[in-house]
């Protein structure tokens, strides 16, 4: 089913589900998946590969996009609730670069403030800490008032793939339906969720095009992007088109 059955599966009173590992500053079907969601449920205790959206993301610049990417200190196996910040400065060496990249944007004085703020109240140490509260910062933002859960306050970690999912859902509460994103597809068992009674639909978000001014437009980018290009109430109106 497409995101366009949401609309049937809400009515008939089911608790929509999403399970996200807590990405990075991420893209706008991140949070159009967080927004159609009753419960958002941090995958923090998946375990953290390298060169993944997990640390990074990618933003215009004058040329190419280029990567924001949190340095990190990680052992092979280790969850992502357990990978620490390698650098102090990260931080602000990633305002520098989103100031230097997007001080021409037409909401980007508006904006700017915010994000200071934003910045200002990460919590230090921890990527999965500091990863959420970024997200849930940038949520409130744009209206997005969806509870938020981490699974590793669950207790399901024993299980595995969609299992795991499954025990997610099946915490959550009864007479659930869990919102996938596209690509699950490719590799969810959906007999699995049938037989746990649970529907399973999946968001295929497709990225709107929003004017950039003389820059190329890229699809895909970090939702900054798109808060600097419109302002907060124009890229929340992409989420809820």
């Amino acid at each position: 089913m497409s995101v366009s059955g949401i609309a049937r599966v809400a009515a008939s009173s089911k608790k929509l589900v999403a399970i996200h590992q807590p990405n990075y500053a991420p893209w706008l079907g991140y949070f159009y998946k967080m927004a159609r969601a009753d419960v958002f449920i941090f995958l923090d205790d998946a375990q953290f590969s390298r060169g993944s959206y997990t640390n990074r993301v990618q933003i215009a610049a004058n040329g190419p996009p280029r990567w924001l990417t949190v340095p990190v200190r990680h052992a092979f196996g280790a969850s992502i609730n357990r990978i620490e910040v390698a650098s102090e400065r990260w931080a602000q060496a990633h305002l520098d670069t989103l100031h230097n990249s997007y001080a021409k944007a037409a909401h980007f004085r508006a904006v700017w403030p915010d994000i200071l703020d934003i910045y200002a109240g990460l919590p230090s140490g921890s990527l999965a800490d500091a990863n959420i509260s970024l997200i849930l910062s940038l949520s409130k933002r744009l209206g997005i008032e969806t509870v938020t859960q981490r699974a590793s306050d669950m207790g399901c970690d024993s299980m595995i793939a969609d299992d795991r999912l499954i025990a997610l859902c099946h915490c959550s509460g009864e007479n659930v339906c869990y919102l996938s994103g596209k690509g699950g597809s490719n590799y969810q068992d959906e007999q699995k969720f049938k037989a746990a009674s649970i529907d399973l639909i999946y968001a295929n978000f497709e990225h709107p095009r929003y004017p950039v001014g003389e820059i190329t437009f890229v699809a895909g980018l970090s939702v900054f992007d798109a808060v600097f290009h419109l302002g907060w109430s124009g890229a929340a109106a992409l989420l809820k088109a």
